[in-house]
């Protein structure tokens, strides 16, 4: 029985930021209710491979991509005469973005990959991945205080945790979730911006090495949300380990208002899945072809 008080504790001050936020972010989008629960648990256990693979390194010492950090760790990035950071630090933390953001784009495309009919989807199924990957985080945080310093120990984390860690989580994955729904509609979205008459670079691409147009888009827009999301991610980490609290407010409140900006843009509420009816509107990673899409056929 020892140690159950503080896994049931632990998992009920979990639910307190996961169902405080997911209130707030669902309002803006509403799902589903039977995928936002299993996009919820989809992301809740996208922990666990992580920390299966930590648990390797002890066995298989070269599989821990963190050691590259170790041969930067004599470098120094100096921002001004007071904040030096060491390049180990951010590679780490960058290392860390990538796991966690691959972790919860993987829990989104199990569940809800086809089920994305409009940006504003894509937005919505990754902010609620990473409430699942958040809240598995979080009881695992509040359980290890718990049995180490006892509960007295738990007022300030939980606070820290449930304001500004778990909404860390939404907004790193929500703007990614961003970029991946642009991508997800690479063909309508491009096809729009061409006849608007926006000069896209990937036309010239195009031009030049005759690769498909939308899939160069669709490559763009991933690797764009991935170097954003990751570089945040890294950007609060880094404030996390230099004590540079006074900077994660106005660093997230920013967060907020972009997200709440990307709900609202009026394109992202367009349901492309209407236009394309049965095919898929971005094209295969590897082969670059469009394809039926079965789950859509199906519903006609």
């Amino acid at each position: 029985m020892s140690g159950v008080i503080q896994i049931i504790g632990s998992i009920v001050l979990a639910c307190v930021p996961a169902f405080i936020w997911g209130h707030i972010f669902y309002a803006k989008n509403p799902e589903k209710r039977t995928l936002t629960a299993l996009t919820f648990f989809a992301g809740a256990f996208a922990v666990f491979p992580i920390l299966i693979y930590k648990a390797l390194w002890q066995f298989f010492p070269w599989i821990n991509a963190f050691k590259v950090a170790d041969f930067f760790k004599d470098d120094i990035i100096g921002i001004t005469n007071l904040v030096a950071i060491p390049v180990s630090i951010v590679i780490t933390f960058m290392i860390v973005g990538v796991i966690e953001e691959i972790m919860k784009l993987l829990a989104v495309k199990v569940v809800d990959n086809d089920e994305i009919k409009t940006v504003d989807d894509a937005i919505e199924f990754f902010i609620i991945a990473a409430l699942g990957f958040s809240f598995t985080e979080n009881i695992l945080y509040f359980y290890n205080i718990w049995m180490s310093h006892g509960s007295s120990f738990l007022l300030l984390p939980f606070l820290f945790r449930s304001s500004f860690s778990t909404f860390a989580h939404i907004m790193f994955s929500g703007i990614l979730g961003y970029y991946y729904g642009l991508a997800h509609f690479a063909k309508p979205i491009l096809q729009r911006e061409i006849r608007e008459k926006r000069k896209h670079w990937t036309v010239w691409l195009h031009k030049v090495f005759n690769i498909r147009k939308e899939k160069l888009f669709y490559q763009e827009k991933i690797l764009e949300g991935f170097v954003i999301s990751i570089g945040l991610h890294a950007i609060f980490n880094v404030f996390l380990e230099l004590n540079l609290t006074f900077m994660i407010g106005p660093f997230l409140i920013g967060g907020y208002i972009t997200l709440n900006y990307l709900f609202d843009k009026k394109e992202n509420h367009i349901k492309y899945s209407k236009v394309f009816s049965g095919v898929r509107n971005h094209p295969h990673p590897k082969t670059g072809v469009y394809f039926p899409n079965k789950s859509i056929a199906k519903k006609k």
